[in-house]
């Protein structure tokens, strides 16, 4: 007998074919499919977390050829430091070891050594060691390395300034096997400072590639100058006024991540933290003492070359009147030819959705974990800038004896100064930017990025930019 037939016979006569017993039994079918379909569908459409979006990015055939190493000195006013970082093929930042970079820092900083630019070169050595350390000996030769100077540098005049960056480009020559070129050791103008800054936040955050409506806005208070940067609309940079001779413009164009960016950034030279200190001191010096030092502190403060009568008044800080001198210090009331003025006559960009989320970075994130309102092992943290005014009225009641106490985390070089840097920062924020007391802004110090934390800082931005270009 030959095997069973895989068709059978319909009364008729014909032939029972699949397409028949599909249709006969289609209903059946139907109830055992629908709820398949129905959870494919769910499954397909739900969002993923970065986590899984990540990894499904990077599933399939790896990037090809090496990774990319680049090498960057952060030359600030109050310190040095090197970054190192590892791209790969699609410019996601791969990890060094154990960490998504390598970050060292050492004190003080190249305008220390004003007057011996050997030694400032010098000051360099271990940091470029460390780098060269987790840098292959094979990539080293193709490996950028850039020294960006930053306000430090810029105060100390043209020549000094020269002489310290040619004595550095010196040492990278003769004892860096890093790829170095003479204009890769500069002296960064503000506006480049605000840019790489405004460009590291926002790739780590994944906004590179959106609306300029999605990015966010930044403010880096380093020591010597603050710089703001964020997105504005086309038609808006169009209105930007024409900067004054010797000045940087207030736009920028960028083109990020297959999108058009125009960059609204300024740098304020002499409005850093350490800087203002100075500003403050000759604002309010009338009576041959400060409203903003802590009762029992008698001493100068040393910015630059210049000293400035730092002494207390007999009865130590007044909130109220170390207010009046920060006011007076950013000139808020000098004339403002421009449609809108942040201060010191300075067009403010005119606002809008690039500025509305705020990360404010660098020494609002220090003084903030210090004054005890900031956790300082966070990497960020929501704060309002009210909570500045209030944590600067609370400074300002202390005597310096009582302050040590009061704030253990302080370098003692710092605490005579903690009501002026405080109110000096809600200040700047409220007056000088004009953000509300209320607006919840973001302080970043480092951004997640994948499983690991990167600093907040213009370096990285500079190292986007090496490794594409080279």
């Amino acid at each position: 007998m030959r095997g069973a037939s895989r068709y059978s016979s319909l009364p008729n006569g014909r032939q029972d074919t699949l397409a028949d017993r599909l249709h006969r039994y289609r209903g059946a079918l139907l109830l055992l499919l629908a709820p398949l379909a129905l959870v494919s569908l769910v499954l397909l459409l739900m969002p993923r977390s970065p986590a899984s979006a990540g990894a499904a990015r990077r599933s399939g055939p790896l990037p090809v050829g090496p990774n990319k190493y680049a090498v960057i000195f952060d030359a600030g006013s109050s310190g040095s430091r090197v970054h190192v970082f590892c791209f790969d093929a699609n410019l996601d930042l791969v990890h060094i070891g154990t960490d998504i970079e390598l970050f060292v820092q050492k004190k003080p900083g190249l305008s220390f050594y004003a007057n011996d630019p050997r030694q400032a070169a010098d000051s360099l050595v271990s940091l470029l060691d460390q780098a060269k350390r987790v840098v292959p000996e094979e990539l080293r030769g193709q490996t950028p390395v850039r020294v960006g100077a930053t306000a430090g540098l810029r105060n100390l005049g043209a020549q000094k300034s020269e002489d310290i960056l040619q004595a550095v480009r010196d040492l990278l020559r003769e004892k860096s096997s890093f790829k170095n070129q003479a204009d890769w050791v500069t002296v960064l103008d503000g506006s480049q400072e605000g840019a790489y800054e405004w460009v590291t936040i926002n790739y780590l955050l994944g906004k590179l590639g959106k609306s300029y409506a999605d990015t966010v806005g930044v403010v880096d208070l380093g020591g010597g100058s603050v710089q703001m940067a964020y997105a504005i609309a086309e038609k808006d940079a169009e209105k930007a006024p024409k900067p004054s001779d010797g000045e940087d413009t207030y736009v920028k164009k960028l083109f990020l991540k297959g999108t058009t960016y125009y960059l609204y950034v300024h740098s304020y030279l002499h409005y850093g933290l350490l800087a203002a200190r100075a500003e403050v001191l000759k604002a309010g010096n009338g009576d041959g003492y400060s409203n903003c030092m802590l009762e029992g502190f008698q001493g100068k403060y040393k910015y630059g070359e210049v000293s400035f009568e730092a002494s207390a008044s007999p009865s130590g800080a007044s909130y109220s009147k170390c207010r009046d001198d920060a006011v007076k210090a950013l000139k808020v009331d000098e004339a403002c030819t421009h449609m809108k003025c942040s201060f010191g006559g300075i067009w403010n960009g005119g606002g809008g959705a690039g500025q509305k989320n705020l990360f404010v970075a660098s020494f609002f994130f220090d003084r903030a974990a210090e004054a005890g309102f900031v956790n300082p092992k966070a990497a960020v943290a929501k704060v309002r800038p009210s909570e500045f005014e209030q944590a600067a009225q609370n400074a300002c009641k202390l005597s310096l004896k009582d302050a040590e106490a009061a704030y253990p985390g302080v370098q003692k070089d710092n605490l005579p100064y903690i009501c002026m840097d405080l109110v000096y920062q809600y200040t700047l924020l409220v007056e000088g930017f004009g953000v509300d007391p209320n607006h919840e802004m973001t302080l970043v110090k480092k951004v997640p990025y994948s499983d690991a934390y990167v600093e907040a800082a213009w370096p990285l931005g500079s190292a986007i930019e090496a490794v594409s270009s080279s």
